[in-house]
């Protein structure tokens, strides 16, 4: 059955802030409520005013964003190259993909959960884990990835073949439902159900336990609400696409998965450096790395809205509309940065006080999130830009600019700062890493449109 009408008017013939918010703001609200249950961890950890439980959760910020990096690998390696198919017309060669990716997502998150089940302790100490944190990062890692990472990396990658065929509120819903269900067992579970002094390992059990709510929720969507109604499929009969799609799904999926994970090594040597200069330090920069996301989830969200929409128009070879999706996006999501450094500047001490009581990590937080919050605006930048590229099906050019961001700019200058400039160093790398990173994407991009327009006879 061909993909509805009411989904393909969305990508074709709705003005495009109209069809950009259909597909951005579910995702803007997905994306926050995520955010909301990632700090509220955070928030209810921070509620026993014990740095060392903090310090030890947030060693567990790089592991998790490794699972995205799987996420992303069939999410949007699979979700762009079905958005693309069905601009195609091709709807049962979109159902193969999203089969592929659904069952590829299980195997590579069942072999990540065994990994970290075997090496724990070896990798959290890598991180930075000392013997007094040691104890807590073990309890929540054992809780949310060995035996939430299927339901977790699963449920992500739903979410990106939900939004790649239009049903965006579908996907903003099951997240939202999932993060607001979190945000009920935490103190549940950390505050009534376990004994003092097992906090961590009660956040661990709550954010688990509604990573596995979001998967059911979304195998109940694709399996029953949208059946024979949509370009998706979970059958085992459909999951061989064509050799070349299996291809475009790597293509694009390998370089999203790279940068995140690329994105993800960042962290842990914030996390590394960090750990040289104690306990506190580690505890104030980890709720900074974890406070200041408010705005880059919502640009992530735009980017979410933007990237079906513009691989659909970029396929079915309705450029200019294509154009003015990538531009209005563009325009949206600097400003709402710009707003972000504003807030930032003016509340960075009260938002530190939201996560701990801690005077010297509040002082500490609220000097590093001040800094690192001047780079926000560039931040979307580059993930505007590679999303462009991975929408159209670029991914080499995606590769290129997402790992030339962190292993040519971002890692190296975390150690040359840290050396001449110490602890604050560290705090100031990002806003320097992404100005350089700006300027090097807008050369790539610019040399793209201008090829593109050549052949096709637009302006980009």
């Amino acid at each position: 059955m061909n993909h509805s009408k009411n989904n393909r008017a969305v990508f074709e013939t709705w003005p495009i802030p109209k069809a950009l918010a259909e597909f951005a703001v579910p995702m803007i609200f997905g994306q926050l409520i995520i955010l909301i249950y990632n700090l509220a961890d955070t928030f209810f950890i921070g509620r026993t005013n014990n740095p060392l439980m903090v310090a030890g959760v947030s060693l567990l910020l790089p592991v998790f964003n490794i699972s995205i990096s799987f996420a992303n690998l069939f999410g949007i390696g699979g979700g762009t190259l079905i958005s693309r198919l069905i601009g195609a017309g091709r709807d049962n060669e979109a159902k193969r993909v999203s089969s592929f990716s659904f069952y590829m997502t299980i195997i590579s998150a069942g072999m990540f959960s065994l990994f970290m089940f075997v090496f724990m302790d070896s990798i959290l100490r890598v991180l930075g884990a000392s013997d007094n944190t040691l104890i807590f990062a073990e309890q929540y890692t054992f809780c949310v990835i060995v035996i939430g990472a299927i339901p977790t990396i699963l449920s992500m990658t739903m979410s990106s073949i939900l939004r790649s065929t239009g049903y965006a509120k579908e996907a903003g819903f099951g997240v939202s439902m999932g993060g607001l269900i979190n945000i009920f067992l935490d103190p549940l579970f950390m505050f009534v159900i376990l004994p003092k002094g097992y906090e961590v390992l009660g956040a661990g059990i709550a954010t688990m336990l509604s990573n596995v709510i979001i998967c059911a929720y979304f195998l109940y969507v694709i399996l029953f609400r949208l059946k024979g109604n949509s370009a998706l499929s979970l059958s085992l009969k459909k999951i061989l696409p064509s050799r070349k799609n299996v291809y475009s799904v790597f293509y694009v999926g390998v370089p999203a998965a790279i940068s995140v994970f690329l994105f993800d090594l960042t962290y842990i040597v914030i996390d590394k450096l960090a750990s040289g200069y104690g306990d506190i330090p580690l505890a104030a920069i980890g709720i900074v790395l974890k406070a200041e996301r408010l705005p880059l989830n919502i640009g992530i969200g735009i980017c979410q809205g933007m990237m079906p929409i513009a691989a659909y128009n970029y396929s079915s070879g309705n450029f200019n509309r294509m154009r003015e999706v990538v531009r209005f996006s563009r325009i949206a999501g600097l400003i709402f940065g710009f707003v972000s450094v504003l807030m930032y500047e003016i509340f960075a001490s009260y938002i530190m006080r939201i996560f701990i009581a801690d005077v010297q990590t509040i002082e500490l937080g609220t000097h590093f999130l001040r800094a690192r919050a001047l780079a926000t605006p560039f931040m979307f930048m580059c993930f505007h830009l590679v999303n462009f590229f991975q929408a159209v099906g670029h991914g080499g050019k995606a590769l290129i600019l997402g790992a030339s961001r962190w292993v040519v700019f971002n890692i190296p200058l975390l150690f040359v700062m840290n050396y001449v400039f110490g602890m604050y160093g560290i705090v100031w790398t990002q806003v320097v890493a992404d100005i350089m990173m700006v300027i090097m994407s807008l050369i790539v991009y610019n040399q793209f449109t201008q090829k593109f327009s050549s052949q096709k006879g637009l302006t980009i």
